[in-house]
């Protein structure tokens, strides 16, 4: 039994290679032509911070949610634009949906919900904010770009070689995922599993939520194949995808020295991602 999960874990992760690889090289041209234009632009963004910071966290960019982090930071850009960011992003669902040939209406689907959800959440955030004129401004603090250190060194390496460890890293996490989900499976049953978590509203997006704060690309591989096989629902997809802030968390407590408040956004993101999913359960919003 063993032997034929192992065998299933490889089989099944061989098959995506070609397709993450393309993916990846798109994926890298996008972040290489894109970045600093990106940056720019959300810089100077203004009271539409949430909307362009929905917007370029569904772009599919290396890093990003470290580089807003690193700009929230510097309070160069508003709370509200860095939660549309952490919102909005999917890290790695979108090559592994793709790899996986999902139906491209349920990718747009996921990424539209995502979004409106993203910039609702980062207006009222800053609405909120300016009535209470909790936010100074401090525009002349120092912004240093972390996609290179912490996630990606894409500009370092160049479109080629970053793709080509993007794929090997992604291809690594998947086949141990695969393997311990697979492991799972076949000794608990699918049909268990996915009763009880189905057959709870409140638990599959709060577990799902707890998944996704893990700062790491792990987060989302693991959330989007349990969602592939059939054992946690769209809700509780939405719920891991919108928790799943990649290493934006871990860049957040390295820059932002209010430990405090830092404490708070992880709260409020983990509480955004988990209401979002209970009321898709409840409503029965099919994904």
């Amino acid at each position: 039994m063993i032997l034929e999960i192992l065998e299933d874990a490889a089989i099944d992760t061989i098959k995506l290679l070609p397709f993450l690889f393309i993916t990846y090289l798109i994926m890298e041209y996008i972040e290489h032509k894109m970045s600093e234009k990106t940056k720019n632009t959300i810089q100077k963004s203004g009271k539409w911070g949430p909307l362009l910071g929905g917007i370029v966290g569904i772009i599919p960019q290396c890093g990003f949610s470290a580089s807003a982090t690193n700009l929230y930071a510097a309070r160069v850009i508003s709370l509200g634009t860095l939660f549309a960011v952490y919102l909005s992003t999917s890290d790695e669902m979108l090559p592994i949906f793709i790899s996986e040939a999902v139906p491209l209406t349920t990718i747009i689907k996921i990424l539209a919900i995502k979004f409106i959800i993203a910039i609702f959440c980062g207006f009222v955030i800053d609405f909120i904010l300016r009535k209470k004129n909790k936010e100074k401004e401090n525009e002349g603090a120092q912004i240093e770009h972390f996609c290179e250190h912490e996630h990606c060194h894409c500009e370092k390496d160049g479109i080629l070689k970053s793709s080509i460890k993007h794929t090997l890293n992604i291809l690594i996490f998947i086949f141990i995922i695969t393997l311990v989900i697979n492991g799972i499976v076949e000794f608990v049953g699918e049909d268990n599993i996915a009763n009880f978590v189905g057959n709870h509203e409140v638990l599959g997006p709060v577990v799902a939520g707890l998944v996704g704060l893990i700062p790491n690309c792990a987060a989302s591989v693991i959330i989007s194949n349990l969602y592939i096989q059939n054992i946690i629902s769209g809700a509780s997809l939405i719920a891991g995808l919108l928790t799943g802030a990649g290493v934006g968390l871990i860049v957040l407590f390295r820059t932002n020295k209010n430990i405090k408040e830092n404490i708070k956004i992880v709260f409020m993101l983990y509480g955004i991602g988990v209401v979002s999913g209970i009321l898709l359960q409840i409503t029965g919003i099919v994904i």
